[in-house]
């Protein structure tokens, strides 16, 4: 379909991370293929073969059976639900399931072309709540970068940076932040976090405990009670649980300034994906 029935700019972003994704993984070997990626128990091949599952189910198509064992690293029956279509591909070549993600991505882009604006107002079940379908479609261009950029990590391919897929990602990271302090670092009333995320796309993201709540300040102190600094790629990579934050705590890509162990408290809290 050329013409969009919308004007959509989440549909636009969503085709640049899939051919990103695309763009990675072209020409890929078969080792390259099997390389582990920072996702436990995935290979690269798993990687995409996950991301045809998520939009595959979207789609409606059917799931592929059930798993007669679970991997230890499967937390939830989300999880369960990913790795059957993971599962489903282990023997499927690695180009072969690139086909079957660039078949599958151009019909989810087909379907979200004839859509109206209105449908994407309309509330509905997301991995973040009940939001409007733009939203849980801007969940989508988080998760496919984020998926992405292991792949890129695990092959040596950088790429993808400084676009939709990292701006979107920066900004779900961000909203992310007063609930890994407010709720799962609960720090006292009156605490005031700095993030200062550094890079093209960089930030300043004042988090203050106010009432009993964690919020981004609109007139942020001048002496919070700690300040974070990191760049925006490892800003995302924490975020995502990609990474050990008590590594870069200590080799000083994160540095902190003020309360440390309240410094070192919110880093550790920050992976907040499922």
């Amino acid at each position: 379909m050329d013409r969009s029935a919308n004007n959509e700019a989440v549909v636009a972003e969503l085709e640049e991370v899939w051919v990103s994704v695309n763009e990675a993984c072209t020409g890929l070997t078969v080792a390259e293929w099997e390389l582990p990626t920072a996702c436990p128990g995935w290979t690269v091949r798993d990687q995409v073969s996950h991301l045809i599952g998520v939009e595959k189910t979207i789609l409606g198509d059917p799931p592929p059976p059930s798993l007669d064992q679970e991997p230890s690293y499967i937390r939830n029956p989300f999880g369960a639900a990913n790795e059957a279509w993971i599962e489903a591909r282990r023997t499927v070549p690695g180009d072969e399931v690139l086909a079957e993600l660039a078949e599958v991505s151009d019909r989810r882009l087909a379907s979200l072309r004839a859509m109206t604006t209105e449908a994407f107002d309309v509330v509905g079940w997301s991995p973040a709540g009940q939001v409007p379908y733009r939203e849980f479609m801007a969940t989508r261009i988080m998760d496919i970068w984020a998926h992405e950029q292991d792949i890129r990590r695990a092959v040596g391919r950088p790429g993808g940076r400084n676009q939709a897929g990292e701006r979107v990602s920066l900004a779900r990271c961000a909203q992310a932040m007063p609930f890994v302090v407010g709720k799962k670092v609960s720090p006292p009333e009156g605490t005031s976090v700095l993030f200062v995320v550094t890079g093209l796309l960089g930030f300043r993201l004042p988090v203050e405990v106010s009432d009993g709540r964690a919020r981004v300040s609109d007139q942020p102190t001048d002496q919070p009670t700690v300040t974070i600094t990191m760049d925006q790629e490892l800003f995302c990579r924490l975020g995502f649980g990609r990474t050990d934050p008590v590594a870069h705590l200590d080799d000083g890509s994160v540095t902190v300034v003020g309360d440390v162990d309240l410094g070192r408290s919110v880093v550790s809290a920050m992976p907040f994906m499922i």
